[in-house]
């Protein structure tokens, strides 16, 4: 039985040496680190070994105009903690009463959102015209071809996000954004002058090593650059553009309903995005957390003054100190296995398995009949709502994720998924008339791909790096991602086949019950992460910080 199209993931995706060399910080710095992790105000509490993770009280201010008292307090008490590119206020903001601080780091992490943009075209361009394809291909009327075409992407999305890592680690985020491009772009062109399966299959696994690698790298980059005040609403970047590249797809397929052969043309639009990447990254800046991790630390303080302000620097490059000061080789995959490292690896690929198994692939697939249903025919036109819809949502996420925070959209995100899934459920198995029936069932859909788009997608590809050390961040990155597509790919694999042992009602009912399984598990595993810097959460997780229950 053929696999749905993989839109799972749409709602939902200059070189160093190898080796570090060591800082060599002296006992001044070491003094900072230890007054650093005595004072940090409000700190995380730690985690159970359990993985029982109570959330702490947040900063006291979700606006953009945090109270002076506490700027001042930091500012007094602290040297290194994030007073002002962080949850406080401080340089960059821009004057008067508007809230200018994002400008700077703007076109930079638009830039890298770019490769979401193309992660969501490449899974809308195959929804319309993969009839066509096989028609001209020749293996129309044989589903398991059509879905290996299908499936073949998120093969080589595994294989990317298991590689990532590597390339992070050595290559930085901004050089392997540039050569990630290649498979995207090659695999784009091969795809689109196919005259074979065997040539259509080769195009479609590059493309999917290259959004594997990208979906990894382009959640790390953003909340490694962004200031800690924004990188909720930056990171929503993410889902924003997947969205608007799935509906560019989707919009680009309509002629496809007349024209048998204007896949071709879909295709080779698809690698105008990989070029834009390649030359927009070359003016965009390298990750400070990177440029410090191995040693380049005028570099970093460079890019901190460039995108953070003048007046952020000297705090966050004694944070960025304080947590790289025995770091000089690389992560090895054993680590995650160690504490805390194991905790953090463990609730990703956790959120993972539950945000495939909370059932977005099936929705998605069976969205086309019910909009049928009422009266919509168009499968391409369906998927368009639909993308409409999840990109509503990931506006409202956006202005939301920074303010109420992570766990409670996260939370709410998966009580409305779960709601949605038990209206469908009520609509199909109780007699209603014809026309309620339906339009419960659309609503229904709409509202799960809508709360979706408000947690489940977004908040999981931004918790993840936050709690992620800096050591670790891109190898806990990769493994949660693997699971993802793992999820995803079985998700696709069997959804038909439930359906047809237990029914649509049945399956949809599962759905929800793991929706609320998953708002129950954010509830007692997740940490809020508002308002707190990088270095801040990773010092308050770390075994060596002072007081850690043991």
């Amino acid at each position: 039985m053929m696999p749905p199209t993989p839109l799972a993931a749409m709602l939902i995706l200059p070189s160093a040496p190898s080796l570090r060399p060591r800082l060599g910080l002296g006992p001044s710095s070491s003094r900072a680190r230890g007054v650093a992790l005595r004072a940090l105000p409000g700190r995380l509490e730690l985690w159970h070994p359990r993985l029982a993770a109570v959330e702490s009280g947040p900063p006291s201010s979700q606006s953009s105009a945090p109270p002076p008292q506490l700027s001042s307090e930091l500012l007094g008490g602290m040297s290194g903690l994030d007073a002002g590119f962080g949850g406080g206020g401080g340089g960059g903001d821009g004057g008067g009463d508007a809230d200018l601080g994002w400008v700077r780091v703007f076109p930079h992490v638009l830039t890298a959102s770019m490769a979401n943009f193309l992660f969501g075209y490449h899974i809308g361009v195959m929804n319309g015209p993969i009839e066509d394809i096989a028609r001209e291909l020749g293996f129309q009327g044989n589903p398991f071809l059509q879905g290996l075409v299908v499936s073949i992407f998120i093969v080589g999305a595994f294989f990317g996000s298991l590689g990532s890592s590597a390339l992070v680690d050595y290559l930085g985020c901004k050089r392997t954004l540039q050569i990630d491009s290649i498979p995207l772009i090659l695999g784009a062109f091969i795809s689109a002058q196919a005259h074979s399966l065997d040539e259509m299959l080769l195009g479609r696994f590059l493309v999917g090593i290259g959004i594997g690698v990208n979906t990894v790298l382009v959640p790390i980059y953003i909340s490694e650059v962004a200031p800690t005040k924004y990188r909720g609403t930056l990171g929503t970047l993410c889902q924003i553009g997947t969205c608007l590249g799935i509906i560019a797809a989707l919009s680009l397929g309509i002629p496809s309903e007349s024209d048998p052969h204007w896949w071709r043309t879909m295709l080779y639009a698809a690698c105008v995005p990989g070029f834009f990447i390649v030359v927009g990254m070359q003016f965009a800046v390298e990750s400070p957390r990177w440029l410090a991790k191995v040693g380049r630390l005028d570099d970093a303080r460079k890019v901190v003054e460039n995108i953070w302000g003048v007046a952020e620097a000297e705090k966050a490059m004694e944070e960025m100190k304080s947590v790289v000061a025995n770091d000089d080789s690389q992560a090895s995959w054993s680590e995650l296995l160690a504490e805390p490292h194991n905790r953090v690896a463990l609730i990703g690929g956790s959120l993972f398995f539950l945000q495939q198994f909370a059932g977005i692939n099936g929705v998605l697939y069976f969205s086309s009949l019910t909009f049928r249903d009422v009266g919509i025919t168009s499968g391409i036109l369906a998927s368009l709502y639909v993308g409409i819809t999840n990109f509503g949502g990931a506006l409202v996420a956006s202005n939301l994720m920074d303010k109420q925070g992570r766990k409670n959209l996260l939370i709410g995100s998966y009580l409305g998924m779960a709601f949605a899934m038990f209206l469908i459920v009520f609509s199909i198995s109780f007699p209603l008339d014809e026309g309620v029936g339906h339009t419960l069932s659309v609503t229904g859909t709409l509202l799960y791909i809508f709360t979706f788009a408000l947690g489940a997608g977004p908040v999981t590809g931004i918790i993840i790096p936050e709690l992620s050390s800096a050591r670790t961040r891109s190898k806990v990155m990769g493994f949660s991602f693997t699971v993802h597509w793992i999820c995803n790919f079985v998700v696709g694999l069997y959804f038909l086949e439930l359906v047809k042992l237990f029914g649509v009602g049945a399956v949809y009912a599962g759905f929800g019950g793991v929706s609320l399984l998953s708002a129950l598990f954010a509830y007692n595993f997740i940490v809020e992460t508002k308002g707190r810097s990088l270095e801040e959460i990773e010092m308050s997780l770390s075994p060596a910080a002072p007081g850690e229950r043991k």
